[in-house]
């Protein structure tokens, strides 16, 4: 039987079981069908498929999670899902909307935040697993620099990575709340100990994160430390990551009004070729969708 039509006889069969113990095994067993594939959704090139499927999948996920709250690979799940899904389907059209539609994109904006707490609040109970208390330690020390976060172990660099980009993505859409600029601490940390325990998690994926969160700390811009991020990705990612091109562009060639470097990143985000990896056509797709659009403003970018 095909994978996605066997969860779909065992959702079925969880509808119609009692028992605790029972129910709580099929629950876990549909969790970990779920969860063994992270590139069933990544390895697919179709934006808008995903984007449609998405929320699906999500509130399949939250449903099995009230069954089993402590399933690791589920609560991964949710914080992944939440991010992809804000990120690339709410928070870029806000983006495309501010000089449009002001109002539509602050709509937009806040639904984002939303999704992002939500992501963040799904990392914490993963860590939770391992570190108790970890949440109720954020909430009565909020902004300062935790060392809530030094018992991690390197199998909790997926929750810390998710966890950094949910609230990091979550504090960027909400720049004129100070309460939530005051959690800045909070991305440094677990992005801090991430880097510690698994540098190359996700072929550079944390130091694409951090090259970002270089450029974007406001009155703590550090260029040197945007350009060994960005060579370290580009040396674990082996060039594989669009990603990565946007984002340098991004952080450092239209703040130093190159335009020329600009056109050239995002020439090689273009370049990429989403079948040197397979289980990430999703994730090329997405970045090169915004590189085209970041090409179209090139001239509202740059003043020459």
């Amino acid at each position: 039987m095909p994978r996605c039509a066997l969860i779909l006889a065992l959702v079925t069969a969880l509808a119609l079981i009692t028992g605790c113990s029972v129910r709580g095994l099929a629950v876990d067993t549909i969790g970990d069908m779920l969860t063994s594939d992270e590139s069933v959704f990544t390895a697919d090139e179709d934006v808008e498929l995903i984007g449609e499927a998405l929320p699906f999948s999500i509130k399949l996920v939250e449903s099995l999670l009230a069954e089993s709250p402590r399933h690791r690979g589920l609560l991964l799940t949710a914080t992944r899902s939440y991010v992809l899904y804000a990120n690339a389907y709410v928070h870029y059209p806000a983006e495309r909307a501010e000089t449009e539609d002001i109002a539509r994109a602050r709509r937009l904006r806040a639904r984002a935040r939303k999704f992002y707490l939500r992501a963040y609040g799904y990392a914490l109970r993963g860590l939770e697993l391992r570190r108790p208390g970890i949440s109720q330690a954020i909430t009565q020390a909020p902004g300062e620099t935790l060392s809530c976060f030094d018992c991690a172990a390197p199998e909790d660099v997926p929750f810390l990575y998710w966890g950094a980009a949910a609230i990091g993505l979550a504090i960027s859409v909400s720049k004129d709340d100070p309460a939530m600029l005051a959690r800045l601490p909070e991305v440094e940390a677990m992005l801090e100990h991430a880097l510690k325990l698994d540098e190359d998690y996700d072929e550079g994926a944390l130091h694409e994160f951090a090259l970002i969160w270089a450029a974007a700390v406001p009155g703590r811009r550090d260029q040197g430390a945007m350009d060994r991020h960005y060579a370290r990705a580009l040396e674990l990612s082996g060039g594989r990551r669009a990603s990565l091109f946007v984002a340098y562009a991004m952080a450092v060639a239209v703040p130093a009004q190159n335009r020329a470097q600009f056109r050239t990143l995002l020439d090689k985000a273009l370049a990429v070729d989403a079948e040197a990896v397979p289980n990430k056509r999703l994730l090329v797709a997405i970045a090169q969708r915004r590189a085209r659009w970041l090409l179209g403003r090139i001239d509202e970018l740059f003043l020459e």
